[in-house]
């Protein structure tokens, strides 16, 4: 619901203007996805590339995920409005969750060798995307319905009284 006076929740972490969460949030998705298939190729082949790269995806998934957890975070605690948004909370909640199974896997397969792939990294990691799915589908929810980090298109038109742009240009 767009609010009366066009004043939408802010985006605290940004740049020029440009929320930074959803410019660093694909980077740790990506990341994960691609170790559940990179685990999936290992369990296909048992070819030992695979077992690394599934390291390397979830390592690279883990430090990406902090970036983008502390752009979230400073989104969350920056307006109170968005905290007041049951799905911002539920976002949240679930990458912390899926950033906690990764991180786990990732111990795992460093101790166990890339067996626990089969054992237990696939499971972790499948556990993984379909809650990235569910945290992307909330994600969606606050920047479309609740118009989390989303200027006032007003903002962005040009002053009525200036010569070099004019709305009725066609």
């Amino acid at each position: 619901m767009r609010p009366m006076n066009g004043d939408y929740p802010r985006a605290t972490a940004h740049i020029g203007g440009h929320p930074l969460h959803p410019l660093v949030a694909p980077f740790p998705i990506v990341s994960f996805i691609g170790a559940f298939v990179t685990d999936t190729m290992w369990l296909a082949s048992h070819e030992a590339g695979w077992a690394t790269a599934s390291n390397w995806l979830i390592g690279v998934g883990l430090v990406t995920a902090l970036l983008a957890a502390a752009t979230g975070m400073a989104d969350y605690l920056g307006d109170d409005r968005v905290r007041r948004i049951g799905q911002a909370t539920r976002h949240m909640i679930a990458n912390v969750v899926v950033v906690t199974l990764e991180a786990v896997s990732l111990f795992v397969r460093l101790g166990g060798g890339s067996e626990m792939i089969g054992s237990l990294g696939i499971w972790l990691g499948g556990a993984s995307v379909a809650i990235l799915v569910y945290s992307g589908w909330l994600g969606g929810e606050l920047v479309y319905r609740h118009r989390v980090g989303v200027r006032d298109p007003q903002e962005d038109e040009p002053a009525a009284s200036s010569p070099k742009f004019s709305r009725d240009r066609r």
